[in-house]
């Protein structure tokens, strides 16, 4: 997967948050730990989200394998670094979410189409949201 796929998934997860009503506060927000693909907050919440963009033939169960034990203490350490230079948000609580978006490229046939389940008016590069896990693992 691109580079580019990656983004518009991203794209797609912060517009979708937006449209929620969350504040969008960093994309691609890098340290010397690594990248949290989108900080967002609401009243209550200050949100880590992880996006996965897959194609509808993955082996990581959509990208929900990918978020190891590993790639979570990155993203702790990640956030703890945002949190230190962003001290006024410590008063909201923090949860990690993962996003799941699905990418289907080359969908132009009704034969692909039906075989993949989806209308044959579905866009060619058609990418969706295919699951939001709130709270999809817990910093210790």
């Amino acid at each position: 997967m691109s580079k580019e796929v990656g983004d518009r998934g991203e794209m797609l997860v912060a517009k979708l948050l937006k449209d929620s009503g969350w504040q969008i506060l960093a994309t691609q927000w890098r340290c010397r730990w690594g990248e949290i693909d989108l900080v967002a907050c609401d009243r209550q919440w200050l949100i880590f989200v992880e996006v996965k963009t897959r194609g509808i033939h993955n082996l990581d169960a959509d990208g929900s394998l990918a978020i190891t034990p590993k790639k979570q203490a990155k993203l702790i350490k990640t956030a703890l670094t945002f949190l230190d230079m962003h001290p006024q948000l410590s008063e909201l609580a923090c949860r990690f979410d993962v996003a799941l978006v699905r990418y289907q490229k080359n969908i132009n046939s009704f034969d692909n189409a039906s075989k993949l389940g989806v209308s044959p008016e579905t866009p060619a590069n058609h990418i969706y949201l295919q699951d939001y896990i709130e709270q999809a693992f817990v910093a210790y």
